[in-house]
Parts: C-alpha cells; structure tokens; sequence
C-alpha cells in the first residue's frame, strides 16, 4: 500500500476585499487534478447524462441542459468517481451512480432557483427567469425521475439506498432552511441541521456509493462517507461566508442573496450572537422584518468584517476540511486519495 502525506490545512483564509484570498489559485489545481485523474469517466458521465435527458418535449432537454452545460465544478460526481477508483474498481456501474448524483444536483438547482427566486446560476440566467417557475420545476422532476432510473440500472441495492435517502434529506433540508429563515434566534446546531441536510447528505451520499458499487467493507465506507459529510459542510461554509465577501464575476451567481432573503447562515448566526443593542435593531430590521435599504448589505458586511464573524466562519469550515482529511487516513493510499486530500484542504481557500 502507498504511503501518502496529505496535505496540511493552511490558515484560515484572511477576509479581503471581493473575497480574494493569496492561496485561492490552489482549489483550482485541486479540482483540475480530480478532473484529469478522471477524464475520461468524466466524459462517459457526460454522455450518459446527456442521454438521460432525452425527450420528445423539447422544453425538457432544452432547459436541463442549460442548467448541466453551464458549467460547475462537477465535484459531486467526481467524488463518486474517485471513491470507486481508489479501491479499484474496474466496472462501469460508478458512471452511471456518478451521472445520478449529478443529476440529483441537477434537479435540486432548478428547485432552489425557484424557491430562492435566483436569477443568476454560475454567470447565466437561471432557468426560471428564461422559461418560467413551473418549467423549472416539472423539469426538476423530470431530472429527478432519469436520476432513479440510473441508480435502479447500476443493479445495486445498497447504492439504491444511499442516493435515494440523500434526495429525501435533502427536501427536508430545503423545507427546514425556510423555517429557520428570518428567525433571529437560530443558533449554530440549527444551521449546522440545514447544512448536513441541504449540501454535506448529497457530497456524503456520492463519496459512499462509489465505495459500495466497489465493494469496500464496512469501514471503508463508512470513512468516505464522513470524508464527504464534511467536506459538504466545509464547502457550505465557505460559500455562505462568500455570499458577503465574495466577489460577483468570480462566484458566478449574485451577492448578496442570502441576505435579501433572510437565510440564517453561519455569518449571520455569528454576527447577531456578537451584537450591541443598537446592532441587533439593524438585524431585526433587515432579516426578521425584511425592511432593507440598499446601502444595508454594504453595512451588514462591515458589521461581520468588525465583529469577526465571516474570520470565524472561516474557521469553522477549516474545521470540517481537517475531519474529513482524518476520514481519508482510514482508506486505502493512492493518487485518487492524494487528490480528495488536497480538495478538502484547499476547500476553505478557494474565492468562488
């Protein structure tokens, strides 16, 4: 077995202007890396999906397509991918859990985009405000329904198991955000709820099944499916902490928009538990009574940079990187392991 050094976590990221940060230039090698190591189980995943968008309704392939071609760093089915190299495995059932997990994504943008009334995915006009709110989401279900179809075609029960109890979490964790938005009173273990539900269950979900269509014991999925948890929750963090500190072109989507619409996420959990009176009138004001002036976002992100919060949340999600980098001493040692090693180190460094 090949003896591999992770990567050590670096500092937290210090807060600068537009969200830039001196090591940001690294996640792109690490997902470049997971890429190349991948190519060409990439390109048949690809395919596949493509093929599962098939329709005679031309709407259907037309606007999931605009969705899946837009770009996205694919990293959900990346961890599919690399989860069943690194044991070895040498079928072709991981394309199709791969091209499932993407595809479950997939359905779930649409959704959100629709729910959060988004307007910008990834630099391009999100699919609700091209064709309208209800073709965004009778085209998530439509995506939805070609995602079962592959997990039932890779002949797994387990696997079966896994994606399908990772899309019912993740409904709950849509359904449970939205009853924690504008609520002053959430606290870390509520948002931390959302999270594990809403990002980390799918990132966990990916990383475990391609274990399990390889065949690893017990423990071994059981360590790739904690590497993914928390590196779903490491890279919420970042993006929730990015949504204020973030630069626009570099995110692909607006600034801003968790705070227009009251999302408790962790920056603003941190700013209002560090709050003077006076600072706690502010927060009431724009999240719970949702009365925002246009110069209240500029303000709400000076409040986090003075108290500390958007450093703090930094932190957090450094945290949670170094958790899933112990997960990866428990499998076995190899380039594919090198590679996730250095996606969740550089995770909590990355600017977009």
């Amino acid at each position: 077995m090949q003896v591999v050094e992770f990567p050590a976590l670096k500092r937290s990221p210090e807060v600068k202007s537009g969200g830039k940060t001196a090591n940001a230039d690294d996640f792109s090698r690490a997902v470049a890396t997971l890429r190349c190591l991948n190519e060409k189980d990439l390109e048949l995943v690809s395919e596949e999906i493509l093929n599962q968008l098939a329709s005679p309704v031309a709407m259907i392939p037309e606007l999931a397509r605009h969705l899946l071609e837009a770009g996205g760093k694919r990293l959900r089915p990346i961890l599919t991918l690399s989860s069943a190299r690194m044991l070895g495995y040498e079928g072709d059932h991981h394309l199709k859990l791969a091209a499932a997990v993407e595809l479950i994504h997939g359905a779930t943008l649409l959704h959100d985009d629709v729910v959060d009334a988004s307007n910008l995915r990834r630099g391009t006009k999100t699919a609700n405000i091209i064709w309208g709110n209800k073709e965004s989401v009778l085209v998530g279900d439509f995506v939805f329904s070609r995602a079962f179809e592959l997990m039932v075609a890779a002949e797994n029960f387990r696997v079966l198991q896994i994606l399908s109890h990772a899309s019912g979490v993740i409904a709950e964790g849509e359904v449970l955000q939205l009853s924690t938005q504008k609520n002053l009173d959430a606290t870390f273990e509520m948002y931390l709820a959302v999270v594990e539900a809403k990002t980390a269950a799918l990132f966990a979900a990916a990383s475990e099944a391609g274990a399990v269509i390889a065949g690893a014991d017990d423990k071994t999925s059981a360590a790739l499916h904690g590497y993914g948890r928390n590196l779903g929750v490491a890279f919420q963090l970042v993006d929730d902490a990015l949504d204020y500190i973030g630069a626009q072109d570099a995110l692909g989507k607006s600034v801003g928009d968790d705070f227009r619409e009251g999302k408790m996420t962790l920056p603003v959990v941190y700013s209002i538990s560090r709050a003077n009176d006076e600072e706690k009138k502010f927060w009431k004001r724009v999240i719970s009574d949702s009365t925002q002036n246009p110069e209240d976002f500029a303000q709400a992100c000076d409040l986090m940079q003075a108290n500390g919060a958007v450093e703090e949340t930094f932190a957090c999600a450094k945290h949670y990187a170094a958790r899933a980098l112990e997960d990866l001493s428990a499998v076995p040692q190899n380039e594919h392991t090198l590679a996730l090693a250095a996606l969740a180190a550089q995770s909590v460094e990355r600017a977009y």
